[in-house]
This record gives structure tokens, sequence and C-alpha cells, in this order.
């Protein structure tokens, strides 16, 4: 392996829509029940796939007129979403960056909110070059965002580590010829590179 190629959000990036929405609810059940319905990640997918924030929560208003008031709040509530970094994570792409490992990342992000992430997390500047859905238009599993990346950073995908916590898109990254790996947490994925020898 000569390159490794990240997932950012829940991986190295700490986000989920529960953090925001959790004070509008009585219990967890209830907010999930609303997440689920009103704001699924499908609906998520397609703001990541470039459709503006603004007609996205529009059509999901027309759809949930009894949730409209919550759904407005989705942009506004964006940044309690993204809680901060995984610390644990960041540790371990800090060490492949000690070690000379070429690092990239491929994520699926609005182009609307790449910016506000990319301007509050140093980290993100580690990568040589990242690969963000909504300027492509298409997200992760479609096979076509894989190309796109083996492309643009010009990996050789056999010798080119892939890291995602959603089991599809690794499946998907196997089938593009990456070595992709599942990441349950950092505990586990720094055993999964020390046995691959990189770390």
């Amino acid at each position: 392996m000569n390159a490794v190629l990240f997932d950012l959000g829940k991986v190295l990036l700490d986000w989920s829509p529960r953090y925001y929405y959790r004070r509008f609810f009585a219990s967890d059940a209830a907010m999930d029940a609303f997440l689920a319905e009103a704001l699924p990640p499908a609906w998520v997918a397609e703001m990541d796939a470039g459709k503006p924030a603004e007609v996205a929560i529009a059509e999901r208003q027309r759809l949930f007129p009894q949730h409209a008031a919550l759904i407005a709040r989705w942009s506004q509530g964006w940044h309690s979403m993204l809680r901060g970094p995984i610390a644990e994570s960041v540790a371990i792409l800090a060490e492949l960056r000690a070690s000379g490992m070429r690092l990239y990342a491929l994520s699926n992000f609005s182009t609307e909110t790449w910016p506000l992430a990319l301007a509050r997390f140093d980290f993100l500047s580690w990568f040589e070059d990242i690969v963000v859905s909504g300027e492509h238009g298409v997200v992760k599993p479609d096979p076509r965002i894989f190309e796109i990346a083996i492309r643009r950073f010009r990996v050789d995908p056999p010798r080119t580590l892939f890291i995602d916590d959603l089991a599809g898109n690794v499946a998907a990254a196997n089938a593009s010829g990456l070595h992709a790996l599942h990441f349950t947490g950092a505990p586990r994925l720094r055993v999964d590179l020390e046995e691959l020898g990189l770390l």
C-alpha cells in the first residue's frame, strides 16, 4: 500500500443530525422517528449530490408540512450537527502523515457545507487532494465517484487503501479495485493498519 483514501463523516468527523435535533424532542425515540421520516439519509444524499439546501428543504416541507418549522432549521443547525473531530482517528491520520504516506479523502459532502468544515478543521489540509461529492453531482456508493477519485489522485487501486464507515461504500470501493476497510472505530482501524504494515 502506498496511498490511503479516507472517508470523512463518522470516520474523521463526528457528524449526526441527532446532535442538533435532540433538543426539540421529549425522547430519543421521538427524535429518531422524525429524522427517519422527514430527514432520512437519502434526503441528505440529495444535497451531497449537489441539490441546493434551500430547494431540498422546501421539497421536504411540502411533503411533511406538519414538520415544516423543524425542517427549516436544518441549515442553521448544521454547525451543531458537526460536533468535531474524532480524535483517535485523527491521531492515526497524523501517524500516517508522519510516515510519509500519500493521503487523500473521498467524501459525500454538500458544496454549501464543505467550505465550513474545511475552514474549521486544520487537519483537512493534510490531504494531498479531496474529492467532494457535491462538486461532481454523484455520491458514494456510485462507482463513478470512485473512478473520479482514482483518476484525479493518480493512484494504483490495488495499492490504495480506502476507509469508510458504510458497508455499501466499502463494497463499491472493492468493486472498483481499491483495497477497502470497513471503519467500525479507531481501535479496530489501528489494528487493521498494523496488520497491513502501515502503522
